[in-house]
């Protein structure tokens, strides 16, 4: 299986360390990212568990902490069934406030069916992601 990788970027009126800190602040994910409930540890090693859906109908994605260096990144394995692969989350200086990159590098559940499935399912998760980090961008301003 071929890994497929969706990467995003938001610039963020806010300096680095306050985008890493909003980045991470995984109780407060809720707030900006869509349909996402996360909790979780801090630093390399630590385990994080997000529930994706509405209600009771959606999945956990857990991963763990491979790379922690704040406040420029967090690299995660994703370790459940449903995503695999990893994600990169990058804070890098931007003009007069910051710029952040959300990778994923998945492989897609269910073998061939899933690799097909990626291209019917990639542009609404881009939408979605990208609407929720233009919530990151007015999110992590208002706690600079």
């Amino acid at each position: 299986m071929t890994a497929r990788t969706l990467q995003l970027t938001v610039d963020v009126p806010a300096d680095p360390g306050t985008v890493f800190e909003a980045m991470t602040d995984w109780a407060a994910q809720h707030e900006w990212m869509l349909g996402t409930r996360v909790h979780g540890g801090r630093g390399v090693g630590a385990e994080i568990a997000a529930f994706t859906g509405i209600g009771p109908l959606g999945f956990w994605d857990t991963m763990t902490i491979t790379r922690w260096d704040p406040p420029r990144v967090v690299e995660v394995l994703h370790t459940g069934r449903v995503v695999r692969g990893t994600g990169v989350f990058r804070v890098e200086p931007a003009g007069s406030g910051s710029r952040f990159v959300w990778q994923e590098v998945v492989e897609p559940p269910l073998g061939a069916v899933g690799a097909v499935g990626w291209y019917a399912v990639r542009p609404v998760l881009a939408a979605a992601v990208g609407w929720s980090l233009r919530r990151f961008a007015r999110f992590a301003a208002c706690r600079s």
